[in-house]
């Protein structure tokens, strides 16, 4: 029998948390971006920087302790999922379902939503179990968008 699932919640985002989402990509997405792009620290450090909005943003927290971070921008018509990181440690248990399941109940059912993975990615096959199809690949990233009243939940399994 595993572990317990520990218990998940999430809080809105504050400006000092843009370290903490820095650090969260580094931990989630250096070992797929090095092969595919190279790694820089400064730079990516940078892109959330300047891609970081508090008021958009949740901080995942499991057992009280920040264990991942989700985005969900508007953008006119449409909105954005981005910056979706939650620690390796945690992964596969069911808790980014949980996580996607919370936050897209948050969209109006006309907005379309869309989204950024890396080639390769596993979350590229939960994000398909929640309705989004693939726009375009351009061999570094996949861009998938999920209609407007897109499935909930296509699969209750993780």
């Amino acid at each position: 029998m595993g572990a317990p699932l520990p218990v998940v919640a999430l809080r809105v985002a504050v400006p000092e948390d843009v370290e903490l989402v820095a650090a969260l990509k580094e931990r989630v997405l250096r070992r797929d971006l090095e092969p595919l792009v190279g790694w820089d620290p400064d730079r990516s450090r940078a892109r959330v920087a300047e891609h970081f909005s508090p008021d958009h943003t949740r901080m995942i927290l499991l057992d009280g302790e920040v264990a991942g971070t989700i985005t969900l921008r508007p953008d006119g018509d449409e909105s954005w999922l981005e910056m979706f990181y939650l620690d390796e440690q945690h992964q596969g248990r069911g808790i980014g379902s949980a996580v996607l399941r919370a936050v897209l109940a948050e969209v109006p059912a006309e907005r379309p939503l869309r989204l950024q993975v890396l080639v390769g990615s596993a979350a590229r096959r939960l994000y398909e179990r929640y309705g989004f199809v693939v726009e375009h690949d351009d061999g570094i990233d996949v861009w998938m968008r999920r209609a407007p009243g897109g499935s909930a939940a296509v699969t209750a399994t993780p």
